[in-house]
């Protein structure tokens, strides 16, 4: 259950400081949150699939933690990218 090579790229366009930068905090942060809405959808027709339940956990933690590391280096781009991604509200 990955991304598309497609959607990938393009929030890797829309989100990365240049055409192939996968690496920043930005792209992760918008990468785990398009699989987290893809698990969340798939948890909810799948009420029983405990193991995907997890992966999602693990994903949801592991966007946590990059969001707390870019709330402490850069709370102007934090915010923007949580309005952006429509994460909090």
């Amino acid at each position: 259950m990955g991304l598309a090579k497609e959607k990938k790229g393009e929030l890797v366009e829309a989100f990365g400081r240049a055409g192939t930068d996968t690496g920043s905090v930005e792209v992760q942060i918008a990468l785990l949150t398009e699989r987290i809405r893809m698990l969340t959808d798939h948890a909810r027709r799948h009420s029983k699939d405990h193991h995907s339940r997890r992966g999602l956990l693990k994903l949801v933690g592991q966007r946590r933690r990059f969001l707390r590391y870019m709330q402490r280096r850069d709370l102007t781009g934090y915010r923007a990218l949580i309005g952006k991604l429509e994460i909090r509200g």
